[in-house]
């Protein structure tokens, strides 16, 4: 395993690197550090004031709900940047980083 950092810009400019070797090919697979250790907490806001509380994107009334219903619709990444030029690729990423940390808590009552 190897940590490596020059290629990718921004915010997710540290990435984890694991070299996946299953003896036919060597694979290498990056894993955006921010979104495994949960800097989403930096993008994804909750203010009582702004849509009721709902998790939003920092500075914006738009919902992490509102950002999943889109992909779920089967928007890209680039269609939703396209139709909302405030939001960030970044944006997006920390809406299904925080959809997914939500569900890995998700306690199921029997």
């Amino acid at each position: 395993m190897t940590f490596d950092n020059s290629s990718l810009p921004g915010p997710f400019a540290r990435a984890l690197c694991l070299k996946i070797d299953n003896g036919i090919s060597t694979d290498y697979r990056i894993f955006e550090e921010s979104l495994i250790m949960g800097v989403y907490k930096n993008i994804i806001t909750i203010d009582p004031n702004i849509r009721f509380g709902k998790p939003c994107i920092k500075g914006t009334r738009i919902t992490v709900y509102d950002v999943l219903g889109w992909l779920a619709a089967g928007l890209s990444y680039e269609q939703i940047l396209a139709d909302y030029p405030e939001l960030k690729m970044e944006d997006i990423k920390a809406c299904l980083a925080y959809a997914a940390e939500r569900e890995h808590k998700l306690k199921i009552a029997l």
